[in-house]
């Protein structure tokens, strides 16, 4: 009985081990009659693989980082010169105003006075349209002259 079931293994691995040849042989006939569409196909699946991975690398978001340095030296601070509260008051300005009248005598835009003063920049403009009001002037460069007169800013 022994002797029966090692001669099915037998045959049954002979005849595995031939449907495995002929089976190899079909596959070697396919690429040898279809070698060229096969090598065409891989490496159209090289090259899509290639351009996803580009592709994804190219059109990633660049991350920028911007550090800034800034040293002050103290000749870059300005003092803001004294005022007599007497004479601001006298004109009826406050002294937010003042500030903004001296950052305009120095040549500041709206932008630089509102960076300076960490206001906003529709503050700045309040703030000078009120200062234009009180000085009774229209024209940065005529606040300024007026502020002279008046002696409110050397």
């Amino acid at each position: 009985m022994c002797y029966m079931v090692k001669k099915y293994i037998l045959y049954g691995a002979i005849l595995a081990a031939a449907t495995v040849a002929l089976q190899l042989m079909q596959y070697k006939m396919v690429i040898l009659n279809r070698s060229l569409e096969l090598y065409g196909a891989a490496l159209a699946l090289i090259f899509a693989a290639l351009g996803i991975i580009a592709g994804k690398k190219l059109t990633r978001p660049k991350q920028v980082i911007v550090e800034k340095v800034i040293t002050i030296t103290p000749e870059a601070i300005q003092p803001v010169a004294a005022v007599d509260d007497a004479l601001l008051k006298t004109h009826n300005i406050s002294r937010r105003e003042y500030e903004i009248l001296e950052l305009i005598a120095r040549g500041y835009s709206n932008q630089q006075i509102a960076d300076e003063t960490f206001i906003s920049l529709s503050t700045v403009k309040t703030h000078a349209a009120n200062l234009f009001v009180k000085l009774d002037v229209r024209r940065r460069t005529e606040a300024v002259s007026k502020a002279r007169e008046l002696q409110l800013i050397p």
